[in-house]
């Protein structure tokens, strides 16, 4: 199981010692957030770019995924009415897969609630068929640059448009694309009724990307989220993508977030890999 760390944590660091102490920390990779480069992608120079590449491969510590992708960009949102506002915001999607692509990401996570949010008078259904407009360039753009475009079900409390793992597969399902798939988070699937690992099983094959969280808004094992039935959920259904550490409360400062949230997650994993093991002994 490979594990990542969001870059946002590392707030005020140089990327140079961000990619330093990720990969001295241990992770096998790292995600990047956009906001913390600059407000738009667009700003961020191919030189800029090419940096993070380099920095990539000198500390051998892929670009799992970006995410946060709307964050600090103006005048963007998947459901507005104004049908300028939906066009400005499918070319800026376009752009985040050239970007993802440009420094080595595979994935693009979207939650975005601000932007995602239904605004008066819209009817769910209106917004639906307007958010997938917006996507229908940027996922043809994500198949011919080998990325693969998250959309992340987040809870109520955070947005009013998708708010479950199910529904977020039905709509990544129309643009009929393996290059258009949704992401599961902790967090946010803490706020559905079904019990997560039930959540990961009926969810598969259908997600590219994993968020490890507490409720509490805090790292694994910061919280009174048990992890061990959620890696054995994501074992059991053969998931060998990333899991990503993504945390917003940065109180326990980014030295400790990141390594005490990757040995717990480590120590929870080895935990299964050795009830695996006795398991087939006794077998």
């Amino acid at each position: 199981m490979r594990f990542a760390i969001c870059n946002e944590i590392f707030q005020g660091w140089k990327l140079e010692d961000t990619f330093e102490f990720v990969a001295k920390a241990g992770y096998d990779a790292i995600e990047i957030a956009p906001f913390t480069i600059a407000k738009s992608v667009n700003d961020i120079s191919p030189e800029k770019r090419e940096e993070i590449r380099s920095l990539s491969r000198k500390h051998a510590l892929p670009v799992s995924a970006i995410h946060w992708v709307l964050v600090q960009t103006e005048g963007l949102h998947l459901t507005h009415p104004d049908e300028t506002v939906r066009k400005r915001t499918a070319k800026y999607f376009c752009d985040l897969v050239n970007f993802c692509a440009d420094i080595g990401g595979k994935v693009i996570v979207v939650g975005s609630p601000k932007q995602r949010n239904l605004m008066e008078g819209v009817s769910f259904e209106q917004g639906w068929e307007w958010a997938t407009g917006v996507f229908r360039d940027a996922v043809m753009q994500a198949e011919q640059r080998g990325i693969v475009i998250c959309f992340e079900p987040l809870a109520p409390t955070e947005t009013n448009f998708i708010n479950t793992a199910a529904q977020a597969i039905e709509f990544v399902q129309q643009l009929h694309t393996p290059h258009f798939k949704i992401i599961l988070d902790v967090k946010a699937m803490s706020s559905e009724p079904k019990p997560i690992p039930q959540i990961i099983q009926e969810s598969w094959p259908n997600f590219a990307y994993f968020h490890a969280n507490d409720k509490n808004l805090k790292g694994p094992g910061f919280g009174d989220v048990d992890f061990k039935p959620i890696l054995g959920a994501l074992r059991e259904i053969g998931y060998t993508g990333f899991v990503s550490v993504e945390v917003f409360n940065f109180d326990d400062g980014p030295e400790r977030i990141a390594r005490e949230s990757l040995r717990n997650l480590r120590d929870v994993f080895a935990s299964l890999m050795k009830e695996e093991e006795q398991e087939h002994v006794v077998d």
